[in-house]
């Protein structure tokens, strides 16, 4: 490995779309020197619907836009209350495959849950995680050049209601729960710092370095 760091990086709330570009600049420009980072941020409120995203599957978006985006997965949504995690990784440095990073990422979550005492699990045919068959997670991967973008989306203190707008992940009915109703985090913040040791930890990381913001990324 070339940087035995890992780097966070700390957004704030950020509109989607120029975080989205950011992260495909930063992996189209990245070499074999290229450092590892993690953003975390929060989002404006926005539907994001994966490639094969089915149309029919957003039920009634009203005044939040929806932005058709280059991971896998079908509609989701973003909104601030949301902990949103980007592994801007180097899998083939890391070597491991797309299928170890997401269980990876599902694993992360569920260790972090369980610090508070919430009980959550992946699924096999279902990426994400889950409490009481309600989803807490969602998650959603592009693999170029072999390194990752994109990431998960974990509920924790938000407002839910646009869930309601659609078939979250594609599947009509679905519940969607957040991590303060459990006991859970009750930050965007606070979750940010029990989830990313868990996941630097799982992805074979010992020293972590904060940044703030997208200026300057290769400081």
């Amino acid at each position: 490995m070339q940087d035995a760091k890992l780097h966070i990086r700390y957004l704030g709330q950020q509109d989607y779309e120029s975080v989205w570009h950011a992260m495909q600049e930063y992996t189209d420009n990245r070499d074999a020197q290229s450092r590892d980072e993690l953003w975390v941020v929060e989002h404006s409120p926005v539907f994001t619907q994966g490639q094969a995203g089915k149309s029919e599957h957003i039920l009634f978006a009203g005044d939040i836009p929806v932005i058709q985006v280059d991971r896998g997965g079908q509609v989701t949504y973003h909104g601030p209350g949301q902990l949103v995690v980007y592994p801007l990784l180097d899998i083939k440095r890391l070597k491991i495959g797309v299928r170890q990073l997401v269980t990876t990422i599902e694993q992360s979550i569920v260790d972090m849950l369980k610090d508070f005492g919430v009980e959550a699990y992946p699924k096999a045919d279902a990426p994400g995680v889950y409490v009481n068959e309600a989803k807490i997670a969602s998650l959603g991967l592009r693999i170029r050049k072999g390194c990752s973008f994109h990431g998960l989306a974990l509920n924790v203190n938000m407002d839910m209601e646009p869930f309601h707008r659609i078939n979250p992940c594609g599947y009509a009915g679905l519940k969607m729960v957040q991590c303060h109703e459990l006991g859970g985090p009750e930050s965007v913040e606070q979750a940010a710092e029990s989830l990313i040791p868990h996941l630097a930890e799982l992805l074979g990381y010992k020293q972590l370095v904060q940044h703030q913001g997208l200026a300057n990324t290769n400081e």
